[in-house]
C-alpha cells in the first residue's frame, strides 16, 4: 500500500511517499481503507520529536490521527462493524507507527464511529481530534444553558467546534479572534473579541460580571487572562497550559479517543447544528505541504490529504 511515513525526527522534509506492507488487524480493530485524514498541530510535535517523552516511535512511522473511510476487513472480535460500512474516527493508538496517512490503516474499534451522513469524506476527516477536544474539554468543564463561555482562538479547528457546540447546548459564547475572522465567528453564533493586549478589558465590556467557562486552545497568556475574567465559581479548561488546573482548580485537557463522543458529534453534524470548515485538501503525495500548512498556523478550518483507495 502506499502511504506517507518518516524515518527520522526532523521537519516536513523527512516525510516520503513509499510502499508498506499491509498492517495486520487485530481482534478488536478493522481494517479501514482510508478515503481521507487530516492535519493537527500534534502531528508535526509527533514528527518532530516533541511527544517522544509520551509515546514511543516505531520507524518507518505513518503519521496522522484523524481518519474517514470504508471499512475493507474485520477482525475476529469486532462484532460492531462489516465491510463497507462508512466510519470516521481518532485512531490514536499506544506507539507512533501505523498512521492515517495511508491507504489501509488498522483502527481499534474503540477508536471509531460510523461516518457522519451529511459529510463528504474530507469533511468528515476534519472532526475527530478537533471535534473531541472541543467536545470533551466542554464537557469537562460543565458548559450549560444560560452560561457565559469565553473560548479563546475561537476561529482555530478546535476553537470553532467549541464555539458551535457551546451554542448547541444553549451558552453564550464569547470567541477571541483577529478581526479578519470576526464575522466568520458572527456566522457560528460567537460574540468575537480581537486577542492581545487589553484582552480582559473587552471581555468584561462584553460580559461585566464576567465569565461562567473560559476554554483555553491557544496557551501564552490565555489561562491568566481567564482568571481576570472569570465569574465566582467559574471554571477554566486548557488542552494546552496545565496551570489551569495546578493554580486555578480547573481542568488539564488531554483528548481520548470515545466512541460515545464520536457519536455525539455525528449527530449535532447531522442535525445541522455543527458544521465542518475545509480549508484546503491535498492529495496524498503532497502531505508535506499539508503539515507546512498546518505548521504556519495561518489557516482558517482544517487541513485534510485526501487519499486514493488504490489496491492494498
Amino acid at each position: 500500500m502506499r502511504a506517507i511515513s518518516y524515518s527520522r525526527f526532523g521537519g516536513a522534509d523527512v516525510l516520503e511517499l513509499t510502499d508498506l506492507p499491509t498492517p495486520k488487524v487485530a481482534p478488536d480493530a478493522v481494517l479501514v481503507r482510508v478515503r481521507a485524514a487530516s492535519v493537527n498541530p500534534v502531528d508535526w510535535k509527533v514528527r518532530g520529536g516533541y511527544l517522544d517523552a509520551v509515546l514511543d516511535t516505531f520507524f518507518p512511522a505513518v503519521p496522522g490521527w484523524d481518519v474517514a473511510g470504508v471499512v475493507e476487513q474485520v477482525g475476529l472480535d469486532a462484532t460492531e462493524y462489516a465491510p463497507g460500512d462508512e466510519v470516521y474516527g481518532y485512531v490514536r493508538k499506544d506507539v507512533v507507527q501505523g498512521g492515517t496517512f495511508a491507504e489501509l490503516v488498522a483502527a481499534p474499534v474503540r477508536t471509531l464511529a460510523r461516518k457522519p451522513a451529511t459529510l463528504s469524506f474530507e469533511e468528515a476527516a476534519g472532526v475527530p481530534l478537533a471535534g473531541l477536544t472541543a467536545y470533551q474539554t466542554i464537557r469537562r468543564a460543565g458548559v450549560h444553558e444560560g452560561q457565559t463561555v469565553l473560548v479563546h482562538a475561537a476561529a482555530g479547528g478546535v476553537g470553532a467546534f467549541a464555539v458551535q457546540i457551546a451554542r448547541a447546548l444553549g451558552a453564550r459564547v464569547i470567541g477571541t479572534a483577529s478581526e479578519k475572522n470576526h464575522e466568520f465567528l458572527r456566522g457560528l453564533g460567537a460574540e468575537p473579541v480581537t486577542y492581545g493586549d487589553g484582552l480582559a478589558d473587552r471581555v468584561r465590556a462584553l460580559a461585566p460580571d464576567g465569565v461562567d467557562v473560559a476554554l483555553d486552545y491557544v496557551g501564552g497568556d490565555a489561562v491568566a487572562v481567564s482568571a481576570a475574567v472569570l465569574a465566582d465559581g467559574g471554571t477554566i479548561a486548557s488542552v494546552v497550559d496545565a496551570a489551569a488546573r495546578d493554580d486555578h482548580g480547573g481542568q488539564y485537557v488531554w483528548v481520548r479517543p470515545s466512541v460515545p463522543d464520536l457519536e455525539a458529534l455525528a449527530a449535532l453534524i447531522d442535525a445541522g447544528k455543527v458544521t465542518v470548515e475545509v480549508a484546503e485538501v491535498f492529495d496524498l503525495a503532497d502531505a508535506a505541504e499539508a503539515h507546512r500548512a498546518n505548521e504556519s498556523g495561518h489557516t482558517r478550518g482544517k487541513i485534510v490529504v485526501r487519499v486514493a483507495g488504490g489496491a492494498g
